[in-house]
Parts: structure tokens; C-alpha cells; sequence
């Protein structure tokens, strides 16, 4: 199951960073996630089966934007 925590070790892990270093409301492309990097979380978080849109995840680049959005995936299933 994804959780905020793996999708922080996650991006940490893709922009060489320590997790701890990624606040809730940073913007993660000014942390140094760009595009392609951010479909390729979403390819790997869209594995375990949410069906996560690219598009939702753009319109607010923070971890806490993304996993609100996650929430709402993991509710309505």
C-alpha cells in the first residue's frame, strides 16, 4: 500500500535528498523533481492498482497536494 511516508522516500530517492529534507508545502520542482521524473513515480505508485492521473498531480507540485490526492484514490476503492 502506498503511504505518504513511501511517497517522501520515494521522491527523496529520485532528487537525491534525505527524506526529512522534504516538507509537507515545498514545492517539489523547485527541489529539483522534474517531470519526468515525477511520471516515473507515477508509474511505479500507479503498481499498486489506484490509477493515479498525471494531470492532478501537476496542478500542485507539494507532497502534501499529492497525497491528498492519493487519500481520495485509496477511499474509493
Amino acid at each position: 500500500m502506498l503511504t505518504r511516508e513511501r511517497m517522501r522516500a520515494d521522491i527523496a530517492a529520485l532528487i537525491h535528498e534525505d527524506p526529512e529534507e522534504i516538507g509537507g508545502e515545498d514545492n517539489l520542482i523547485d527541489l529539483g523533481l522534474d517531470s519526468m521524473r515525477a511520471m516515473t513515480l507515477l508509474v511505479r505508485w500507479n503498481e499498486t492498482g489506484l490509477g493515479l492521473d498525471f494531470s492532478e498531480f501537476a496542478e500542485r507540485l507539494t507532497l502534501d497536494a499529492w497525497w491528498a490526492i492519493v487519500r481520495r484514490h485509496l477511499a474509493g476503492r
